[in-house]
């Protein structure tokens, strides 16, 4: 009975340390990112895992995360996670600034994997 506690909790600790660290780096890319403000021609050319901040407008949704952001220099696909923001908030022509990295892929366009939205007026 003993071991199977000690089992579990050592299970919540690892697991509760993995929710911690995840806050930690989205933390560390908002940070990264206000110091980044690029345009979304310049996100497009930027490496992997780059912290970018970019202000744009909402084009449309695409899948059911993945929506198209377009400033003056071109539209780029930004994964945006339910829990930052609904498709009610996302809808055409609201202009949002976000914060995330650069995801670059192999055999599909570039995207911005988004950890932080603030909506502008």
């Amino acid at each position: 009975m003993k071991k199977s506690s000690l089992i579990f909790s050592a299970l919540v600790m690892i697991l509760s340390s993995n929710v911690w660290a995840g806050s930690e780096d989205e933390q560390r890319i908002i940070e990264a990112a206000q110091k980044h403000p690029v345009t979304v021609a310049e996100a497009l050319k930027s490496a992997d895992e780059t912290a970018v901040m970019l202000t744009g407008t909402i084009q449309r949704q695409i899948e059911d995360e993945h929506y198209a952001l377009k400033d003056v220099t071109g539209t780029i696909n930004v994964e945006i996670d339910k829990k930052l923001a609904s498709a009610a908030q996302l809808k055409q022509g609201v202009t949002v600034k976000v914060f995330g990295e650069v995801d670059t892929h192999r055999y599909k366009p570039t995207d911005i994997d988004v950890v932080k939205v603030e909506f502008l007026k």
